[in-house]
């Protein structure tokens, strides 16, 4: 429908692979904070994994979408729980589009005076 993402997740890959040569310090520090989010007891990888999705639509990351979709599939994750999750996600996003309503008009109201 939108992307090949299949294709997707090895052209990731390989892109990171190549910003890793050009800029190998930014990237290491990139994976170990990766790393360094994912080592608790607290949230179990299936409930990082949606949490990351619904963030990656909210920031519309394809790329995102497409590896943690992956990660969230390996950890268990199923179609309903991520369907869920990405309402959530829709929600937020409504909820943002709401409030920055708001600002519109305030912005509106200071302007016309």
């Amino acid at each position: 429908m939108f992307n090949n993402w299949s294709e997707l997740l090895p052209t990731i890959k390989s892109a990171f692979g190549a910003l890793g040569k050009s800029n190998p310090k930014m990237v290491e520090a990139y994976t170990a904070l990766g790393k360094a989010a994912a080592d608790n007891d607290v949230l179990d990888a299936k409930t990082r994994e949606l949490i990351s999705i619904a963030v990656a639509i909210t920031t519309r990351c394809d790329g995102c979408i497409g590896v943690h979709t992956d990660a969230a599939i390996k950890a268990g994750a199923t179609r309903e729980e991520i369907a869920a999750t990405l309402a959530t996600a829709v929600s937020l996003n409504a909820g943002a589009a709401y409030i920055y309503s708001l600002r519109a008009l305030e912005a509106h109201d200071a302007l016309k005076k």
